[in-house]
């Protein structure tokens, strides 16, 4: 299996804690000079999702034991849940495929069909 974090061109650097600093555009080579800091703090990530699933950003969080990065819960909807294959917030429910337009309601914890010109 080849290493894609040889042939990555964004890295993003994560804190103790795991959450994103900051990302930059940079060969290995550069990265792991040590220009910008200790290379163990680097992260490769790519902007199609192919390395981490998602493109990283400041204030994500690298999750290790998925070898992704997720970006930050929204305070809007604390019941979605993270779906692990993808490393993305989802809604506890699926949204109905029936056609209608719907619209996520966090107080009921379902979706609410959209009428008029909601």
């Amino acid at each position: 299996m080849i290493n894609s974090d040889l042939y990555a061109e964004y890295w993003a650097e994560i804190d103790n804690n795991d959450i994103v600093v900051r990302v930059i555009r940079a060969d290995v080579t550069f990265v792991k000079s040590g220009a910008v800091g200790d290379f163990d703090n680097w992260v490769a990530t790519s902007k199609d999702g192919t390395i981490r699933k998602n493109f990283a950003g400041a204030g994500y969080t690298y999750n290790r034991t998925l070898d992704a990065f997720v970006e930050p819960k929204s305070n809007y909807y604390p019941s979605w849940v993270l779906n692990k294959e993808t490393a993305r917030w989802e809604a506890p429910t699926s949204m109905p495929t029936d056609g209608n337009r719907y619209k996520w309601d966090e107080d009921s914890t379902s979706w609410v069909k959209v009428t008029g010109s909601e």
